[in-house]
């Protein structure tokens, strides 16, 4: 059953109408959990101080929150095929509030990782969930400004809590931050509920499981698999260059005298230079094609992670949002292209095989890169992430359509 199929009670009457009520209530739903996600690199400084960790327990503890959220995406894809997207994503939203309120409790790093584990399994669920009920209710004419546009919503909350964290860090301890965000979770978790049982948006399908079990020969819902798996492993480079980026990057920002609040500030502008990319790569993919979209992308994201080694500091707050406007672009275009590639009724499982593997890959690399920064320098660490960049560029044309028949 599609969204535009279903009929709710209400004003919310057309499909159109509906579309729009789905997009702002699944963008919101990114924005959060995405928020909460990048609030952690702001708050690496502050847990190196406190509890007196090196640079690679720091990215062990990212990792694992990482990994958490990979975990679940394939199983809450197919799952959601059988129950519906709306259970899996409120119940998910509700855990990941609960990682968040505990964190802040006696324990030192133990707890620390405990609690990073359970938010990451309660967000593992959006990403799969959200960007099937965006692609579903849009057709293949629109749904890579409608997935655009939902990256977009994320990238707003990476921008949003960052800034709101570091500014918060010079007032409060970062207990009371996370308990707040926690707090703030689990209210969102009971809003999307009652908005989304409004709209009747990721009800369990009316079909039997007979009617919707998969093509035995097809059991993924991939159909073209060789442009599949390039796709996927242009995503994984993208995703530790992600990643190792946003690890490191605090640490050079401490090194070159910016402060804890102003750590918060740079992340918000390199997120909200992401957040533009992502919509205006969206676009600019749809009209001028994937591959050189990419190509763009990925250099002036490694040319700009060099840069910021060579360039004196007044420069480097310029520069961040165009770093991350590269940064993030690149994974608006990819995400946007996974449903070409996915038969309709089981993008859900498509879908969550491509976060899995992009994340639980980009999950190596905050560990990968605090180890190379202890062992060898921080300048070492991000020109390895620099390089890693660019080999999404030779990989990016595998995926050239195939000539027409003589």
């Amino acid at each position: 059953m599609t969204v535009s199929d279903q009929q709710p009670d209400g004003p919310i009457r057309t499909p159109k109408s509906r579309r729009t009520g789905l997009l702002l209530s699944v963008c919101a739903c990114h924005l959060l959990h995405d928020g909460l996600a990048d609030v952690l690199y702001v708050l690496l400084p502050v847990w190196q101080t406190a509890l007196e960790m090196t640079r690679s327990q720091l990215g062990l503890l990212i990792t694992l929150y990482f990994i958490a959220l990979a975990v679940l995406q394939v199983p809450t894809g197919i799952l959601a095929e059988r129950t519906g997207e709306r259970i899996l994503l409120i119940g998910g939203t509700a855990v990941a509030g609960l990682g968040f309120l505990l964190m802040g409790l006696p324990g030192g790093p133990a707890m620390l990782a405990v609690t990073l584990v359970v938010a990451g399994l309660g967000s593992s669920v959006q990403h799969p969930l959200g960007s099937t009920l965006v692609a579903r209710a849009y057709g293949p004419e629109r749904r890579r400004i409608a997935i655009g546009t939902y990256n977009f919503s994320g990238d707003l909350g990476k921008m949003l809590f960052p800034v709101l964290c570091g500014l918060a860090l010079g007032v409060f301890a970062w207990q009371s931050i996370t308990t707040v965000l926690g707090i703030l979770t689990i209210v969102s978790a009971l809003a999307f509920l009652v908005l989304l049982r409004r709209l009747r948006i990721g009800e369990a399908p009316a079909e039997t499981p007979e009617d919707t079990d998969p093509d035995p020969d097809r059991p993924t819902g991939i159909h073209d698999r060789r442009r599949f798996t390039v796709l996927s492993a242009i995503a994984v480079f993208d995703s530790i260059t992600r990643y190792g980026l946003l690890t490191l990057l605090p640490f050079l920002l401490i090194e070159q005298g910016v402060s804890e609040s102003g750590v918060g500030l740079a992340l918000g502008l390199l997120f909200a230079g992401g957040a533009l990319g992502k919509f205006f790569c969206g676009v600019a993919a749809q009209r001028l094609g994937v591959l050189p979209t990419v190509w763009v992308t990925e250099l002036v994201t490694a040319g700009g992670i060099v840069a910021l080694l060579i360039i004196p500091q007044q420069f480097t707050l310029v520069l961040l949002p165009l770093i991350g406007a590269a940064l993030n672009g690149t994974s608006s275009v990819l995400y946007g292209s996974v449903a070409d590639y996915v038969a309709p009724e089981q993008q859900a499982r498509g879908f969550g095989i491509f976060y899995t593997v992009v994340i639980a890959s980009g999950a190596v690399s905050p560990v990968a890169c605090g180890v190379l920064s202890d062992l060898a320098s921080l300048e070492t660490a991000l020109k390895v992430v620099a390089a890693i960049a660019l080999l999404a560029i030779p990989l990016s044309l595998l995926l050239k359509p195939d000539p027409p028949p003589v």
